[in-house]
């Protein structure tokens, strides 16, 4: 891990009215079939030229989430990728390049015993600090990064992780939900869509720690956090951002994220990330 003593720009060099905006990429940047709109990225850049810190907070890996920026064409300060595992910030001398300026790991060993006397017939996958995934089993096309070993259940255990992603396709979707529910598993966020996908950061770890550390640096004040996301991995990131800033829940977000929003914009296939920073 890095030192984090080091601190960005104050805010006092911005404007007086800025605000520290992160989003989610998928189902909020992204429409939830992967295109990105040139509407909002219009509206990202206005609100970024404006003095606002526009950064994303994602669940997906590094190598998934630069893409993105570069869509966006931004670069914050700080990005936020594997539910909160990692912290990226921008190189100074190349602001196109981020290096890994905080990264939290765990043992994934319990997990994946637990879940798998549960799961028996789920495939899993665990995610190291580089971004490399280690998998057993089947994981469609893209679902991974770019870098991935397929290895035996046991290999997975000797992997220090970021994240444990658990998959079961064969499941039915209220079956794996009372799975996950019987695992009393925490820190746990799960998304039921093409396939009950599962994942699983370190103890305590979420998008708000990490936004929370970027946030501290760059000197914002609490009361001037903005969040948008619509996934249940974005449930303590709205917490976080809506006891004093806001936090905004996409239309389309299911019922548990739509009750700790502060706020509700349009869905993702009417651009409501760009409605929502028309506020700014």
């Amino acid at each position: 891990m890095t030192d984090d003593s080091a601190r960005a720009e104050p805010l006092s060099a911005r404007p007086a009215d800025s605000w520290l905006v992160a989003l989610d990429i998928d189902g909020t940047v992204l429409h939830e079939d992967g295109t990105l709109s040139r509407t909002v990225i219009s509206e990202v850049q206005r609100v970024r030229d404006r003095g606002h810190e526009v950064t994303l907070a994602t669940g997906r890996s590094v190598s998934m989430t630069l893409p993105v920026l570069e869509q966006l064409e931004i670069s914050p300060e700080y990005v936020v990728s594997s539910n909160g595992a990692i912290l990226l910030r921008r190189d100074e001398k190349e602001p196109r390049n981020y290096r890994r300026e905080h990264v939290e790991h765990f043992d994934p060993t319990p997990v994946l015993q637990s879940i798998r006397e549960r799961l028996p017939e789920a495939h899993y996958a665990v995610e190291n600090e580089t971004g490399m995934y280690r998998y057993t089993g089947w994981f469609p096309e893209g679902a991974l990064d770019i870098t991935t070993e397929q290895v035996d259940f046991d290999d997975l255990l000797t992997t220090v992780a970021t994240r444990v992603v658990v998959i079961a396709p064969g499941h039915d979707s209220k079956d794996f939900e009372k799975a996950v529910e019987d695992l009393g598993l925490h820190q746990v966020s799960y998304a039921v869509g093409w396939t009950n996908w599962l994942d699983i950061a370190p103890e305590g770890v979420n998008k708000s720690t990490a936004l929370e550390r970027a946030r501290d640096a760059l000197g914002f004040p609490r009361n001037r956090v903005m969040a948008i996301g619509d996934g249940r991995n974005d449930i303590e990131m709205f917490r976080w951002a809506g006891s004093e800033g806001r936090a905004v829940a996409m239309g389309q977000a299911p019922p548990e994220v739509l009750e700790v929003a502060t706020e509700v914009t349009r869905p993702d296939i009417e651009d409501g990330v760009a409605w929502a920073l028309r506020s700014l």
